[in-house]
């Protein structure tokens, strides 16, 4: 069975297009079968050639690369999208998931994480580097969906937000002050792992930042 990984790239810059392309093809089972150079040749070359992954920025002429992830998200293509910007901010990591990507890099991201992401995303995997996540749990589920939809049903008077032991347990590390890294290393825990526990405290109990989780886990008596 053939495990070639085929991609897009969609990148108005040549020379980074001819970059990402050479550290991409040094891994074996990863190909790029085309290069495009806006949003619109993103979306026809996705349509014609069918690719695993389009690996596409953000800023370019004709159709930025958020517009076009969302155009064929809602065309219904089976190809994953890993955007890839020099854009940290908010706006454009909040408006890239909400258009349907697959995940989010910088493109100061190193070649391991990079390549890590790519195989995670083909294999149904979201992949968010670690600044990208923390803007993910500050900000998107706290303000996207109505608290009736962020909190699970109350099992009892104690744990009113359905907490599992581990996310107590890491909430009570996070309140302590230690980093995720920290908290990683003490729990023997990937710091991967950490970062989806943290995230899921964070919608469960309906808070947007450090500040607000520890209010509410002092409010009802949590730690």
């Amino acid at each position: 069975m053939d495990q070639t990984i085929r991609i897009v790239l969609a990148d108005d810059h040549s020379l980074v297009r001819d970059g990402i392309r050479a550290l991409l093809e040094e891994e074996e089972d990863l190909v790029v079968v085309a290069e495009v150079s806006n949003g619109k040749e993103a979306i026809d070359m996705v349509n014609e050639k069918k690719p695993d992954l389009l690996i596409i920025d953000i800023r370019m002429p004709i159709m930025n690369g958020i517009d076009a992830v969302e155009i064929l998200n809602r065309q219904g293509t089976t190809t994953k999208t890993i955007i890839l910007s020099m854009h940290d901010s908010e706006e454009y990591i909040l408006k890239s998931v909400n258009a349907g990507a697959n995940g989010y890099l910088l493109k100061d991201t190193g070649k391991t994480e990079f390549i890590k992401a790519i195989r995670t995303v083909q294999h149904g995997g979201k992949y968010f580097s670690g600044d990208i996540s923390n803007v993910l749990v500050n900000n998107l589920l706290s303000g996207s969906k109505p608290i009736s939809e962020k909190l699970k049903p109350t099992k009892s008077n104690d744990n009113p937000f359905d907490l599992t032991s581990k996310e107590l347990q890491i909430l009570e590390l996070i309140l302590s002050g230690l980093t995720n890294k920290q908290i990683s290393e003490k729990l023997a825990n990937s710091k991967r792992t950490v970062e989806t526990h943290r995230f899921n405290l964070m919608r469960k109990m309906d808070v947007k930042n450090l500040i607000d989780l520890s209010k509410k886990a002092q409010e009802f008596n949590l730690v």
